[in-house]
């Protein structure tokens, strides 16, 4: 199958440029001006932009275990609505991914459902060290390491399986901080002042900037013992920022972070509306933490813009401070987020592109994605960042039907998204008769 992308504008490598795309099959043969190609089905983007296609490195899609709340099928075509080619998912379903065979297991569904690309995380506890050395990195996405509670046996507390991962893992370890001590003394305070029902707005006193930043400098610190390749997932804090480099490039760094798109764009003014919608962890925080990140991003201390879509369901949402599940959905949505602060003038399209798109690729060593090149799978979404888009019920396509963002309208949508050269989806139509790939990657 060919197909020829017109008059569009690209944005890539810190460019906006007038140029045709040519896709053969699976990949970009030709980037130039003017190509035609009588065999090809055109695509026209007149007045619109054509970006490579995101890599969100950081989501949760439930599957196995928890598919009451979502799969790895709605998920993955909710991403491609949103222009996101390519996910990388986190470890703790239900069996968690702690053996290379529930791994494996989680690749087998995504090959047969999966609209977008994908990569799985080995999971870590305390106690499968031997499991997590058996990890091929060149066919997976990274270890996670939740240094902070979570779901199941995941929370890693244990110092010397820490430091023994650190120093001997041949491979990308990822983190959750948050200091699990200094999480349950200021729920314990509050619990005592409260009760049970303990108010949604307390929860980034509770989960606050001082456990966050205990556990990420602990994470820096034994990647720097170690020499150890860190990324350190949802930067949540302007107090954890002065722990992170501008000063090299980031095909250099050794240690990266991320910043999550909540974490732009939500405060704590916005629980008094939202509630348990957007608690999440680490916790939503102040305004002076989300224009700080801000600006982190854009000075480069901050590498990677990502979702941590993290679906429930409603009811599950509605319930007492204990007991509603933290997280929220994001991934259909995360480009119109990054698009509203570039209406806002405070982003350029060019840096977006790079933190969603190429950054993910080098952070991660992604094989030939994250860019438009020729040779590179023609992963490729096609946007009009000047159309009103209101999310609404009907067109969340989440398995738990909700958004934080529901009733908002934004400038910008995504209106074709390639995968592979495949054209999944076509102006609110999806062709789903080919899956996406499992990413590779040059390690």
């Amino acid at each position: 199958m060919k197909y020829l992308i017109k008059n569009g504008k690209t944005i890539n490598e810190g460019k906006i440029v007038e140029q045709d795309i040519l896709i053969e099959d699976n990949i970009i043969i030709k980037i130039d001006k003017d190509i035609s190609d009588a065999q090809a089905t055109i695509i026209d983007a007149k007045d619109k932009y054509v970006i490579p296609g995101i890599i969100d490195d950081q989501v949760h899609f439930r599957e196995p275990g928890l598919t009451h709340k979502a799969n790895i099928y709605t998920e993955s075509k909710a991403a491609v609505a949103g222009g996101v080619t390519s996910f990388m998912e986190q470890p703790n379903t239900n069996p968690a991914a702690l053996t290379q065979e529930l791994l494996e297991q989680k690749y087998e569904i995504a090959a047969q459902t999966s609209l977008a690309n994908y990569t799985f995380f080995m999971g870590t506890s305390n106690d499968n060290y031997d499991e997590v050395m058996k990890t091929d990195f060149s066919k997976v996405g990274a270890l996670k390491i939740f240094m902070g509670s979570s779901t199941g046996n995941m929370l890693v507390d244990d110092e010397h399986v820490l430091s023994k991962i650190f120093a001997n893992l041949n491979g990308i370890i990822v983190t959750h901080c948050e200091d699990e001590q200094t999480i349950k003394k200021n729920t314990e305070k509050y619990k005592q002042q409260f009760g049970d029902n303990i108010p949604m707005n307390y929860h980034p006193i509770i989960r606050d900037d001082e456990a966050c930043y205990i556990s990420t400098k602990l994470a820096i610190d034994l990647a720097k013992k170690y020499n150890s390749r860190l990324h350190v997932f949802h930067i949540s804090t302007e107090k954890e920022l002065d722990l992170f480099d501008n000063s090299i490039l980031l095909k250099d760094k050794k240690i990266t972070a991320e910043v999550c798109v909540h974490h732009l764009f939500f405060d704590e003014s916005d629980y008094a509306k939202l509630g348990s919608q957007i608690k999440c962890n680490p916790a939503i925080k102040y305004k002076s933490d989300k224009d700080a990140l801000l600006r982190a991003l854009l000075d480069d201390r901050l590498d990677v813009i990502a979702t941590d879509h993290a679906p429930h369901t409603w009811q599950e949402k509605q319930q007492s401070y204990f007991k509603a599940p933290s997280g929220l959905p994001l991934v259909q949505h995360s480009l119109q987020l990054m698009l509203d602060f570039h209406h806002q003038q405070k982003i350029s399209l060019e840096k977006i592109i790079e933190k969603m798109c190429h950054a993910p690729a080098d952070c991660f060593q992604v094989k030939n994605r994250g860019y438009l090149r020729e040779g590179y799978f023609a992963d490729i979404a096609i946007v009009d960042i000047q159309k009103e888009y209101t999310i609404t019920n009907q067109n969340i396509l989440y398995k738990c039907g909700w958004s934080p963002l529901e009733n908002k309208t934004f400038k910008g949508e995504v209106t074709q998204t390639f995968v592979n050269g495949n054209l999944v989806y076509n102006n609110g139509l999806f062709d789903e008769s080919k899956k996406g790939q499992r990413l590779l990657f040059s390690r």
